[in-house]
């Protein structure tokens, strides 16, 4: 039986998601997750794309990614295709790094938007890794806190439904999730 095609519609968002092989790591250290990120501004050359989000978890992966001209399916085959290469040298393995294709769910409002960012970024708290969001190094969440920190993370389109001061507004929302305030309480 066939796969069901993805939905695409150039410019469209995606909260994408994969994850390893029967639940197992595909990040063991600082150096993998390094080479993942520098994958992703690889790929984005050849294929260009805007990542909003991103947090990068010991078994999987989390990225809100906004296309153009391209379909996820040849950003995200190129990218994990390359990582599992990688991967499966530098760590002695075979085969299948990945479990399946990658989940792709089309962002289909504004609430949804700002709810995968905010859902992307405690990640790594919802899994008790950290206490705080900030805490965890291989996430986009930085890049919220400060300019430049991820110069391939666009902070402008999620800063741009909340009032002055952006930044503050939408750390406010990130850090009220256990209240479960949604986007639109301090949104413009």
């Amino acid at each position: 039986m066939s796969r069901k095609p993805r939905v695409w519609i150039p410019g469209a968002t995606y909260h994408i998601t994969s994850r390893g092989n029967r639940k197992e790591a595909i990040f063991v250290d600082d150096a993998d997750y390094l080479t993942y990120v520098e994958l992703i501004q690889k790929v984005r050359r050849k294929f260009p794309f805007i990542l909003h989000s991103y947090c990068l978890m010991p078994n999987h992966i989390h990225l809100l990614l906004e296309t153009s001209d391209h379909h996820p399916k040849h950003i995200m085959k190129m990218l994990h295709t390359c990582y599992a290469m990688y991967f499966n040298k530098r760590h002695e393995l075979v085969g299948h790094l990945f479990q399946g294709r990658y989940d792709a769910q089309l962002i289909d409002s504004l609430n949804y938007f700002l709810e995968a960012s905010r859902y992307i970024h405690w990640n790594p708290v919802e899994a008790e890794m950290v206490q705080y969001p900030e805490d965890y190094l291989w996430s986009s969440y930085s890049a919220f806190l400060v300019d430049s920190q991820h110069p391939f993370v666009t902070t402008e389109r999620i800063f741009s439904y909340y009032p002055e001061p952006k930044r503050d507004n939408y750390i406010r929302f990130v850090m009220n999730k256990l209240e479960g305030q949604s986007p639109s309480a301090l949104m413009l």
